[in-house]
């Protein structure tokens, strides 16, 4: 396979990608050239570690700007980043303050080895769950795919019964030095890529990466009083750090489904509950069925108005990691009947005929105020 394809093109995206974009396009394409998919086809395997080459590039936002400016020149010797600044994704320039002031304040890194291991990515994953199970808590089984850490290999990366060696470009440091003038400048090595171990003998499940894609199930504890955007971390279940590298965290963040009845507002429940105008001129009482599923009643004071709030204490959602509960707070909707018998409107109209309008003070005082302003009106 030509060495001269574009990045961008070898991922099948735009040059505007973002990390995600990048990400998703080369799980799909590894997946699809990976050796083990493809057996004997050299093809597939050389496409397989071009799309490799592409992604360790692009997904470093350093290293990226050095392509989209200089392409694959940027990390050549001779090319614009050779023995300078775009050699490591401009790493160069703050490396100079490190090498400069790093070892007066005794933190230079000339005399000791980097470290080979680096730490996998933390991954996400969105879980919606109900509101019942955000009161009451649940075990919430989840399935992700995952880079996750060879078992051929153990995760070096090295066939079994080899192992790793000391990079002869750097000296098993990780980084090599040019001579920029006055300045000594440092950038990541070309040659083991920061890594300062180099792998003869590669393993053949993984290809020297030291890590495959896998399906991992996975069992989540939800705890109750979870909200939206409630964030669970479950540690190490991220991706596996290249060749041995600590694995990543996965996050778990919760959404809630919307309820038919109940609305949340952090750990105090809404319902709006209608009600007969005969009950809330009367009064009585009404049960509401809770999420704690048990019977609530509520008592309805005598002369309700429509839009009033009853507050039932402890009814609510509880709180997270803590002890005890929010409120359930119900509104009350007065129903005016639309369907009379006879006998219902002959009683209702003997009611009106007996109205004085003490019954209902506020329409009796608007009213009052509307003559009022009749009268001025025409005086």
């Amino acid at each position: 396979m030509s060495t001269d394809i574009d990045y961008y093109e070898l991922l099948e995206v735009e040059r505007t990608a973002d990390d995600k974009v990048l990400k998703s396009a080369f799980r799909r394409l590894a997946m699809q050239y990976h050796p083990d998919r493809n057996p004997g086809d050299h093809t597939a395997e050389a496409k397989f570690k071009a799309i490799n080459e592409a992604y360790d590039c692009l997904k470093d936002p350093q290293k990226r700007a050095a392509y989209d400016r200089f392409g694959k020149a940027a990390f050549q010797n001779g090319g614009p980043g050779a023995g300078g600044f775009g050699g490591g994704g401009f790493e160069g320039f703050s490396d100079i303050f490190e090498n400069i002031f790093g070892e007066f304040m005794g933190g230079g890194r000339s005399g000791g080895q980097r470290s080979s291991v680096r730490r996998g990515a933390d991954l996400r994953y969105d879980l919606e769950i109900s509101l019942e199970d955000a009161y009451a808590g649940k075990q919430a089984s989840i399935t992700v795919d995952v880079a996750a850490q060879c078992d051929s290999c153990d995760g070096s990366g090295a066939k079994p019964g080899t192992g790793t060696q000391h990079c002869k470009t750097c000296g098993g440091h990780g980084k090599v030095r040019a001579q920029q003038g006055f300045f000594v400048v440092e950038r990541t090595c070309p040659s083991c890529h920061g890594a300062g171990q180099v792998i003869s003998d590669p393993c053949d499940a993984c290809h020297g990466e030291g890590r495959i894609e896998k399906t991992k199930t996975l069992d989540v504890g939800v705890p109750a009083g979870v909200d939206e955007g409630t964030r669970i971390r479950l540690t190490g279940e991220g991706e596996a750090g290249a060749r041995g590298g600590p694995p990543g965290d996965l996050y778990i963040f919760i959404h809630l489904r919307q309820h038919e009845i109940f609305e949340r507002d952090g750990t105090t429940l809404f319902a709006r509950a209608p009600i007969s105008f005969t009950t809330a001129a009367l009064g009585g009482t009404i049960e509401v069925p809770g999420l704690d599923k048990k019977r609530h009643e509520i008592r309805i004071p005598a002369g309700i108005q429509s839009g009033k709030q009853i507050r039932q204490r402890g009814a609510g959602m509880p709180v997270l990691n803590g002890r005890g509960h929010g409120d359930l707070v119900i509104q009350i909707d007065v129903e005016t009947p639309t369907r009379l018998s006879a006998r219902q409107k002959e009683l209702l109209e003997e009611f009106r005929s007996t109205e004085t309008g003490e019954e209902c003070p506020q329409s009796s005082g608007f009213f009052a105020r509307l003559k009022g302003m009749w009268e001025d009106l025409t005086e």
